[in-house]
């Protein structure tokens, strides 16, 4: 398995343009809570389940692979995952499913025109392009950033 830091040169290398920086510093974290948000809508077995099972699920999925890259990674991703399971439960409730739905597949669609609008700008493609995996690295290479920042180390 590649380390952390791998992955990170990796991703790095495709987001070069202080622009492109920009734009993911507002757009991949809001892709993940239209991802985390439309997941919340799917459909439970209400004897077996709650709204927003598949949501975990999928974060708890994502949090072994950020866990299993850097312990410290992972625990802010945790928090991350938190933060947004917790908004998307509050928009479920005040909103409804459907309403939810859209404003999460809404957000998701311009999120992604604003990557893509960063790419342009980079003259490089999106790095998922290469490996799926690069999907769930987008995320984590920002909250890396974070953690550099207040001096913790992954």
């Amino acid at each position: 398995m590649r380390s952390v830091h791998d992955w990170f040169g990796g991703y790095s290398a495709d987001h070069q343009n202080p622009t492109n920086r920009a734009i993911h510093w507002v757009c991949v974290p809001a892709i993940l809570w239209c991802v985390i948000a439309a997941l919340w809508t799917l459909p439970v077995i209400p004897s077996l389940m709650r709204p927003g099972f598949w949501a975990f699920a999928a974060m708890f999925g994502a949090f072994l692979f950020y866990f299993r890259l850097s312990r410290a990674l992972g625990v802010a991703m945790a928090l991350a995952f938190v933060a947004f399971g917790l908004l998307s439960a509050a928009l479920y409730d005040a909103l409804g499913p459907a309403h939810l739905l859209w404003l999460a597949s809404g957000g998701f669609v311009i999120a992604w025109i604003g990557q893509f609008v960063g790419h342009a700008i980079e003259g490089r493609r999106p790095s998922f392009l290469t490996d799926l995996a690069y999907l769930l690295i987008g995320p984590a290479w920002l909250m890396g950033k974070l953690l550099r920042r207040a001096g913790i180390a992954y």
